[in-house]
């Protein structure tokens, strides 16, 4: 009986354990898997392997009852989650703007676990390359970003003005408050007229999360912190 109890205390301490650490890795290391759904599975994925492979004088109704465990907190969660808005929120966790108006929400995007080369490179996965062009950009409980663009910046044709239209990449100079210097590199610039073109002093390029300069307009777009 004491066995029996000790297994679940230890069932329901992983359960916890595992839902904390997902919880501080975030979604970005999940998928298409909530948080729940992430501990659960693994949880049973690893019971079950156990179960399979053990050759000892554990019993099988052991790894049963773990397994029960496990089942019925995934119930039990989820029952709470439909009829307790905040618990739902505080498990499954909530869909977060990074992007809004055109402005990146640097409080998001920390809360996210996001940094802004994640979130150029899942742009860029939805054909969106130049992110001055994304009005919304919403990170939803999936890990996946969901993308509004800005009206009328539809990729254009040929056929619309009767013209050969050239589309170039664009050109992030400053990411994270740091200077790419591989960009300046293919701009043929330095350091002196990116400071220059920004109007900024070095030491002010902390405040700056992404900076995207314009070959055809000869203008850099900034993105600051706030």
């Amino acid at each position: 009986m004491d066995e029996i109890l000790y297994l679940i205390i230890v069932a329901f301490c992983s359960v916890l354990a595992l839902f904390v650490i997902a919880k501080l890795l975030g979604k970005r290391q999940i998928s298409q898997l909530e948080f729940v759904d992430y501990v659960i599975g693994i949880s049973i994925g690893s019971i079950s392997a156990e179960m399979a492979t053990d050759v000892g004088d554990k019993p099988m109704y052991y790894y049963l009852i773990a397994l029960l465990i496990y089942f019925v907190f995934d119930i039990i969660l989820n029952l709470l989650g439909r009829t307790t808005p905040f618990l739902k929120h505080f498990l499954k966790g909530k869909p977060l703007v990074i992007i809004y108006e055109g402005k990146i929400n640097f409080h998001n995007l920390n809360k996210s676990k996001l940094s802004i080369n994640d979130v150029v490179s899942m742009s860029r996965e939805q054909g969106y390359f130049d992110i001055s062009k994304i009005k919304y950009a919403i990170f939803e409980n999936s890990g996946k970003l969901s993308i509004m663009p800005v009206e009328n910046q539809q990729p254009l044709v040929a056929q619309d003005f009767a013209l050969q239209k050239t589309s170039q990449l664009p050109c992030y100079v400053v990411t994270d408050g740091r200077i790419s210097f591989s960009a300046l590199k293919e701009l043929q610039k330095n350091k002196s007229w990116l400071l220059d073109k920004m109007n900024l002093k070095e030491k002010e390029l902390k405040n700056i999360i992404l900076a995207i300069y314009d070959t055809q307009t000869d203008k850099i777009l900034i993105y600051p912190k706030n």
